[in-house]
């Protein structure tokens, strides 16, 4: 279909069914219309008008794993077309690009603390490009780190794509001489510290509007990377490559009851959803939350859901930006059975004062 004739109205623009209905759900408790753009066909006539209304780009870096490799290609012309007539775009071009990059997420993130001259920071990060130069890019990056441990992770993620702890280069290699090897999407195989977290959890930040909304505390005490809270992405937790670490719940540096590693790229919901809890103590006036806001605000993103990572050494080590965030309906319904505004409800009343303004602009 070409998307010309469509009406006005909201608009989810996706390739995923799988993460709609929590949003549908929130849509019909607010008696609130809206409409889908599932963006693996279809078609634009440049020269024709877009239709007025508020679209909410949920493209995604794990296209490619539904066998949708192009969406964001599509996406990129779709969004190009909506906002070269000035329509209201949700997470748009540029938001894109951030979401299938995460050298550029890391990029944006250090030189944006280093101007605000705050000390949060993300991790020791090495981009290598193509299989070719890997091992000897890892031994270098190792030595660099003092021969400490290291993860890997494909630098277009999503859904913990590529994401691998290794205690030594001699593992490394092992593993990239080897059939399990993944070539990423874009050829880009990113390096990175381990960094080892005071406690058994790390804590994922999610904005609506801009604005900070709730903090959860996401539990790694079975070592899992696949972090992201959407419901369809349960899977079971990631134990056969993981090593016991030293830090336990309370942050006992000598004990031996959590599994390497605790810092990973978001993907996916492991295991049940008490995984997942608020963390009441962060709010609008954290220092952390007050200067993530401020970068979303520099780079125009409205909705996302922002992890870090509390590290032995005290440092807070922000380390993904996930701006198609999902969010878990356990937690969610626990929100709204306590008289609280879950997220999903929140982000339609945001979509909804958008759209309600183009109306009463016209």
């Amino acid at each position: 279909m070409l998307y010309n004739t469509l009406q006005d109205g909201i608009y989810i623009i996706h390739e995923n069914n799988e993460w709609i209905p929590p949003f549908k759900e929130a849509f019909d408790r607010a008696g609130v219309e809206f409409r889908e753009i599932f963006l693996t066909q279809g078609g634009i006539s440049l020269d024709s008008i877009p239709p007025n209304g508020v679209f909410w780009s949920r493209l995604s870096a794990s296209s490619h794993t539904r066998d949708n490799a192009f969406s964001k290609e599509y996406g990129r012309a779709l969004l190009a077309w909506l906002e070269s007539y000035g329509r209201c775009v949700i997470n748009g071009s540029s938001v894109l690009e951030l979401e299938v990059s995460k050298v550029k997420q890391a990029l944006l993130l250090e030189s944006f603390f280093k101007s605000q001259g705050v000390d949060f920071k993300t991790p020791k990060t090495l981009a290598v490009f193509g299989k070719t130069d890997l091992i000897n890019a890892a031994r270098s990056f190792a030595k660099n780190l003092g021969n400490k441990p290291f993860i890997t992770k494909h630098n277009q993620g999503g859904k913990g794509l590529g994401v691998r702890f290794f205690e030594n280069i001699d593992e490394f290699r092992g593993y990239v001489e080897s059939s399990e090897f993944e070539l990423p999407i874009d050829g880009i195989t990113l390096l990175q510290e381990y960094v080892e977290s005071r406690e058994a959890f790390i804590t994922r930040c999610e904005f609506i509007g801009g604005k900070f909304h709730y903090a959860v505390r996401v539990d790694t005490s079975n070592g899992a990377f696949e972090l992201c809270p959407a419901d369809a992405c349960q899977i079971d937790s990631l134990d056969s490559k993981l090593v016991d670490s030293k830090v336990d719940s309370s942050g006992d540096s000598k004990a031996e009851s959590t599994k390497r590693p605790a810092l990973a790229g978001a993907a996916c919901e492991v295991g049940a959803g008490d995984k997942f809890s608020l963390r009441k103590e962060i709010d609008s006036t954290s220092p952390i939350v007050r200067c993530l806001e401020q970068f979303l605000a520099l780079h125009n993103i409205a909705v996302a859901g922002i992890e870090f990572i509390e590290s032995v050494s005290g440092d807070i080590v922000v380390y993904d930006i996930n701006t198609n965030t999902n969010y878990n309906s356990t937690l969610e319904s626990k929100i709204r059975e306590s008289g609280g505004v879950a997220a999903a409800d929140r982000l339609v009343s945001f979509l909804s004062e958008q759209f309600r303004a183009i109306k009463e602009r016209k």
